[in-house]
């Protein structure tokens, strides 16, 4: 009986043929817009952003530099089957926090939703993708 009810949690915990293609090329596509089109550009060029955008940008380099740091390492997440999840939890905490810093503190409200319509999605990914959290606490704890 445990055989079976161990089977039928991880049956329940995969997903199926044609939603495991469309997480995939979510994964892929996000993934490689938070590398090159977000995250990349707080790392490559964060001072040219504070003088372009010195409104937009009311806070410290140091920590712009961490958030491209973020994007880009979830990106790259993104993109490994064992870090998926953990990946999409990550990128979830920094675009709802994006969210929120548009909304309350650099008074532009009206950028909230994309923010808040990508938190949304990594947390779809991060439920999907359950299983490979537990897969890397297999390999961490080794």
């Amino acid at each position: 009986m445990t055989a079976i009810t161990a089977t039928q949690t991880t049956a329940a915990v995969r997903p199926g043929k044609i939603r495991n293609r469309v997480l995939w090329t979510l994964q892929i596509v996000l993934g490689l817009f938070f590398i090159i089109a977000s995250g990349g550009p707080k790392l490559v060029i964060p001072q040219t952003l504070m003088e372009n955008n010195a409104t937009a940008f009311s806070i410290p380099l140091a920590l712009l530099v961490f958030i491209g740091l973020a994007e880009v390492a979830g990106g790259i997440g993104l993109m490994v089957p064992r870090l998926t999840a953990a990946a999409a939890i990550g990128l979830a905490i920094v675009t709802f926090l994006a969210a929120g810093f548009n909304a309350f503190l650099a008074g532009t409200p009206e950028l909230a939703p994309f923010p808040l319509a990508l938190t949304a999605i990594f947390a779809w990914i991060a439920y999907e993708r359950r299983a490979s959290i537990s897969a890397l606490r297999a390999l961490l704890e080794r």
